[in-house]
């Protein structure tokens, strides 16, 4: 069994994630990290989801009973925790949230102690050390060396203090009216106080959390509550996250949703014509639209693609000396303020460009046409390698002669295959997409 996916340790608490299981994956992890600590500390926090009780208190289990000392810190967005290990000097951080999922699901995030996510090779590591029984067992402390966990229940005010500073000082949100979907997750109080504090009206929707109803028809993933508000409310702009606050999706003042790609490139144009824009370009991954591609070289800027997964897209950043990448879905990368997606930093830098340019979400926001593209996903019963399907070579082929952009990959925290079509002519790509659904339906559930 893969414990680590593209995004952690994910599955169905209770069945995949169970109580001995999230146990097991600390005590690996605090094995790991006792061989780089400084300060034996890990910082433990999640989001709303009623399995968080469970799988947070074996994950404390797990790691005192290695020696660690746990600092936790209840319900935080996922870039708070990432914020917060570095900040709070802690060896490692670890986040209980399976970020857009339903409640059903949970997962295990890490950081290392500068507040990143943890490369695919340390992972393998801690995978290795999971399934070392013996290793585990020697390493177990006994009598005074056992560790301790203690709760902190004021640390919110560092995270809200760090996106306030992300927003520039001369600016104020006293004139925007926003609409804030929460989707009943992390961020169902910091988002609200951070908006206010800057100045804003703020209509806040999906901010009761019961444990069940994280990302249930609301947040990112679900928009039309949040695009129907905004028209109601005549709102400025409609802001929504998902469950654990690292995505963002934006609604425009008309109640129309705005594709990630073009917010990425708002923000691009934004930061390069104010000199804030390093490494003379953007990330984003293969799921992006060349559209992008092509308006960012209207300005001299050049498109750098990863694999899918932030963590995926800061590695490039990183390795390009760039400070502003992302995913299509709203995974945004600040990284001048935010070590991984981030979606009030990415929302601060959006109304940071609308207030300062005076001008209205549905024209700052859509600087260019994207070309037609088509994402399904399929539920599948089983991740057959894609190489060993038969005829998939031929399918491949007839797109690419067709001169179609094409991705076919499995999800990595979900039992799906998702298909990416893009080409300019519509029809051409909805009767390519059709043959491609009915091929691996039956090539991957007979």
């Amino acid at each position: 069994m893969k414990l680590f996916g593209t995004d952690g340790v994910r599955g169905e608490a209770g069945s995949f994630l169970t109580a001995e299981l999230a146990m097991r994956v600390a005590m690996a992890a605090g094995v790991y990290f006792k061989e780089h600590s400084t300060t034996n500390k890990i910082l433990v926090g999640k989001d709303t989801r009623r399995s968080g009780y469970m799988i947070e208190n074996a994950i404390v289990s797990g790691l005192t009973a290695i020696g660690y000392d746990v600092v936790q810190i209840g319900p935080m967005p996922t870039p708070a925790i990432a914020f917060l290990t570095e900040n709070m000097r802690c060896d490692a951080g670890i986040m209980i949230s399976a970020s857009h999922n339903s409640y059903e699901d949970n997962g295990i995030k890490f950081f290392d102690s500068q507040g990143d996510k943890l490369s695919s090779d340390i992972e393998e590591k801690i995978e290795e050390i999971f399934y070392d029984k013996e290793l585990i067992e020697s390493s177990q402390s006994r009598g005074k060396y056992i560790g301790k966990a203690k709760r902190i229940d004021d640390v919110i005010g560092r995270y809200i203090v760090q996106l306030k500073n992300s927003f520039p000082n001369e600016l104020s949100l006293s004139q925007m009216r926003i609409v804030l979907d929460t989707a009943n997750g992390a961020a169902y109080k910091v988002g609200p106080t951070v908006l206010e504090e800057l100045g804003a009206e703020v209509i806040v929707i999906n901010n009761k959390p019961d444990g069940f109803n994280i990302n249930e028809n609301c947040g990112a993933l679900h928009v039309s509550e949040l695009c129907k508000n905004v028209t109601a409310y005549r709102a400025d702009l409609g802001i929504a996250l998902d469950g654990d606050a690292d995505r963002l999706v934006v609604v425009d003042e008309k109640g129309e949703v705005v594709d990630g790609d073009l917010l990425i490139g708002a923000l691009a144009k934004y930061m390069n014509d104010r000199n804030m824009l390093k490494g003379g370009g953007v990330v984003t991954t293969v799921m992006s639209n060349q559209a992008l591609d092509d308006y960012l070289s209207s300005f001299g800027l050049k498109l750098f693609r990863s694999d899918v997964g932030d963590k995926n897209v800061l590695e490039v950043m990183k390795k390009e000396g760039i400070n502003l990448g992302g995913e299509q879905s709203g995974h945004i990368i600040m990284k001048d303020f935010a070590k991984t997606g981030d979606g009030l930093a990415s929302a601060l830098a959006v109304l940071a460009y609308l207030v300062e340019t005076k001008q209205k979400a549905s024209k700052a926001l859509r600087g260019f046409e994207l070309y037609p593209q088509k994402l399904v996903n399929i539920n599948i019963k089983e991740k057959k390698p894609l190489e060993t399907i038969n005829g998939i070579g031929e399918m491949v082929d007839d797109l690419e002669k067709k001169g179609m952009r094409h991705l076919i990959r499995y999800s990595g925290t979900e039992n799906k295959l998702r298909l990416l079509l893009e080409c300019r002519d519509s029809k051409v790509m909805n009767e390519q997409m059709d043959k491609l659904v009915d091929f691996f339906k039956n090539a991957l559930n007979n």
